[in-house]
């Protein structure tokens, strides 16, 4: 039986070179607001759908770059929509593609994110992602979004009333948080498939929640979360839209 370093990682089977993952890890680690498959391309030298196949593949790894804990908060909460802008579609599609929602959680305290695309904001869904990456009791913070209703030690700012900030009661963090998410997919990917928005997803919020290390250690952080996480190529074109949801 044929074994190597990449047997059992995300490079198992791969014809991509030791130096062009580290260059790929290194440049989509270091870029803020990601880098598009083309510019990967020309960096490395290869075709560009092995470049956009290639951080895909590193992405599927990136939902193991949060910490192992719950949140022990005070979380922000919010939601954000993602598909695209109507403007950027031809003129048959605009209207058609509805944006899919990503809920999230920051942390205020160690600045970790959490965040994942759900079907629907209905209440259950949202009650239940945010009780299984916050600790109970934990001070909650969310918009007037009538889902957050259920939540226990729950304050909210009403923003259909322009109330953004009251005392300790907001949620600037997390709209941060959107924010950058939402200059990397206009600025950089500016179409995301919606089979594949929870990986760019892990992509941002992963980088978000190692800004605090080295460029070394980024890397070193990355690498420990190859292990058995193998894509297909024929598991990535099969995937299904938001099966990153809760």
């Amino acid at each position: 039986m044929y074994f190597s370093v990449k047997t059992g990682t995300v490079m198992e089977h791969s014809k991509i070179s030791y130096r062009n993952w580290a260059m790929a890890m290194y440049l989509v680690a270091t870029h803020p607001k990601g880098i598009s498959s083309v510019q990967l391309g020309l960096d490395l030298g290869m075709r560009q759908n092995t470049a956009a196949y290639l951080p895909h593949r590193l992405r599927d790894t990136w939902n193991t770059l949060t910490g192992p804990d719950l949140l022990s908060g005070p979380a922000e909460v919010g939601e954000a929509y993602f598909g695209g802008r109507e403007k950027n579609k031809h003129a048959d599609k605009r209207g058609k593609r509805k944006k899919v929602a990503v809920v999230g959680i920051k942390d205020r305290e160690t600045g970790e994110v959490s965040a994942v695309p759900v079907p629907e904001t209905t209440a259950a869904r949202l009650v239940r992602y945010i009780e299984s990456n916050v600790a109970k009791g934990a001070k909650i913070y969310t918009d007037e979004h009538k889902s957050h209703s259920g939540l226990e030690n729950h304050e909210t700012v009403n923003h259909g009333d322009e109330e953004y900030v009251r005392g300790e009661v907001h949620i600037n963090g997390m709209e941060s948080v959107w924010a950058t998410i939402g200059r990397g997919c206009n600025g950089t990917y500016h179409r995301i498939d919606d089979r594949h928005l929870h990986r760019y997803i892990n992509e941002f919020t992963g980088r978000l929640n190692m800004r605090a290390l080295s460029t070394a250690g980024k890397m070193r952080k990355m690498v420990r979360g190859w292990i058995g996480k193998r894509l297909t190529y024929r598991q990535l074109v099969a995937g299904s839209a938001l099966c990153g949801q809760p």
